[in-house]
C-alpha cells in the first residue's frame, strides 16, 4: 500500500502525472478499496485513548478520481444518469436492501445489513452493518457511519474533501439521527448518542451539557450515549444581542433505553418533545 500511496502523493503535487498508466491504476486501485471496505478514510480508535486517524492520502485519491473520469451516459430501468461516476451494483451479493429510486455512488463501503431508503451515498463514505439510512438522508463524501446507526428522514451527513487534513463527519455505533438534523464539517457523534429531530452540528457548534450544576461545553463533538435538543445562545453583536443556535445535552441515554428505541421514547424520558 505504500507504493500506491506515493503514486498519489505524487500526483497530488503534479496533476501532470494523472495522464500516466501508473497513477491511474493507482487511483482506481484506492476506489475499489474504498468500494469494498478494505480501506477508509478515517480509521476508528484501538482504545478510548486514542483518535480516529484520517487518512489524507486516501481522500486526495478520491479528488484525483474525478479528473481521470469521463462523463457517460448511465440507464437504470426508467431512470437515466449522466455523471463522471459510476453507480454501485451487485446489492443483493453485498446483502444490502436498496428501495428505489436510493442512490450510492461506486467508492462508497455499505456493509451488510444496511437498509437504504430513498437516499444518497456519495463517494468515500462507509457506512457500517445495520444501519439505516432513511428516506431522502444524505451521506456525504467520505462520512464514517458506524454499526447499527439510524439516520433518519431528511438527516443531512455533510461531505469532507477539502481541506483533506480536515476530518470527515463522523456519526459511532448505535447513534440516533433524528430528523432533519444536519451534522457537517467533520463533527463527531459519540457511540450511542440520541441526536433530537432539527439540531444541526458543525466543527464549531456550542455543545452544552446543561445536565450539572454548571454548564460543560463541548465544540464540534457529543459525547457517547447523550440526548442532544436543538437550543440557542445570546451573543453580542455591534447591533445588540441575539440568539444563536447551539445544541444541548439534556441527559444521557439510559441503560434500559432499546437501542432500537423510537427518538420520541428517548426524549420523553426528560420531559422534552422536538
Amino acid at each position: 500500500m505504500s507504493d500506491i500511496q506515493k503514486f498519489i502523493e505524487a500526483a497530488w503535487a503534479d496533476r501532470a502525472l494523472l495522464q500516466t498508466p501508473e497513477t491511474k491504476a493507482a487511483i482506481e486501485y484506492v476506489i475499489e478499496e474504498l468500494d469494498k471496505g478494505r480501506l477508509r478514510v478515517a480509521e476508528p480508535p484501538q482504545d478510548r485513548a486514542n483518535e480516529w486517524q484520517v487518512n489524507d492520502w486516501v481522500k486526495k485519491a478520491v479528488i484525483l478520481y474525478f479528473p481521470i473520469r469521463q462523463m457517460s451516459t448511465q440507464e437504470v430501468g426508467p431512470f437515466e444518469y449522466h455523471d463522471k461516476m459510476a453507480l454501485k451494483t451487485d446489492y443483493a451479493g453485498q446483502q444490502v436492501r436498496v428501495v428505489p429510486p436510493a442512490v450510492a455512488r461506486y467508492g462508497a463501503y455499505l456493509a451488510p445489513g444496511v437498509i437504504l431508503m430513498p437516499s444518497y451515498t456519495n463517494i468515500g463514505a462507509y457506512v457500517g452493518e445495520g444501519t439505516m439510512v432513511d428516506t431522502w438522508a444524505t451521506v456525504g463524501s467520505c462520512a464514517q457511519i458506524g454499526k447499527g446507526v439510524h439516520l433518519s428522514g431528511g438527516v443531512g451527513i455533510g461531505g469532507v474533501l477539502e481541506p483533506v487534513q480536515a476530518a470527515p463527519v463522523i456519526i459511532e455505533d448505535g447513534a440516533f439521527i433524528g430528523s432533519r438534523s444536519i451534522l457537517v464539517e467533520g463533527c463527531r457523534i459519540g457511540t450511542e448518542a440520541v441526536i433530537g429531530a432539527g439540531v444541526t452540528i458543525t466543527g464549531s457548534t456550542k455543545i452544552i451539557d446543561v445536565t450539572g450544576a454548571e454548564p460543560k461545553e463541548y465544540k464540534g463533538y457529543v459525547p457517547p450515549r447523550s440526548v442532544v435538543i436543538p437550543g440557542s445562545i445570546a451573543k453580542q453583536f455591534p447591533a445588540g444581542e441575539y440568539q444563536v443556535p447551539c445544541a444541548l445535552i439534556i441527559g444521557q441515554r439510559k441503560p434500559s433505553t432499546d437501542l432500537k428505541t423510537s427518538l420520541n421514547d428517548a426524549l420523553r424520558d426528560f420531559g422534552v418533545s422536538v
